[in-house]
């Protein structure tokens, strides 16, 4: 039996990190959490999964990263909320040290020892 879809993946999109592909209980499963814990992580601001067309949530491999940073975080004791904010700030700091670097490679200068 063959099914359609109106969007079938295409090939690009198995390698693509930011692309919805998981549903939320697939997510939960994939992350070992609970529905509700991923609910919590986009209430908290950390994930903003997309929605399918009938208002299902929808996760990327990216955002299931996240989630599992989160849920060890939360299983070593930390708060959600502190979980969720301890991310966003490793995640602006390996960004601000990626931009670091990027303009020490352009301004000819060698890299730093850390990175």
């Amino acid at each position: 039996m063959t099914t359609t879809t109106d969007t079938p993946p295409t090939p690009s999109s198995f390698d693509d990190d930011d692309y919805p592909a998981y549903t939320m209980g697939r997510a939960a499963a994939m992350t070992g959490t609970t529905a509700g814990f991923l609910r919590t992580l986009g209430d908290q601001g950390l994930i903003t999964p997309l929605r399918s067309d009938g208002g299902h949530r929808r996760y990327s491999r990216y955002q299931l990263r996240i989630a599992m940073r989160a849920r060890d975080l939360v299983d070593q004791g930390t708060a959600i909320e502190a979980a969720c904010r301890i991310i966003v700030l490793e995640d602006q700091l390996e960004e601000a040290l990626r931009i670091n670097e990027q303009l020490r490679h352009d301004a000819g200068q060698p890299p730093t020892a850390d990175t």
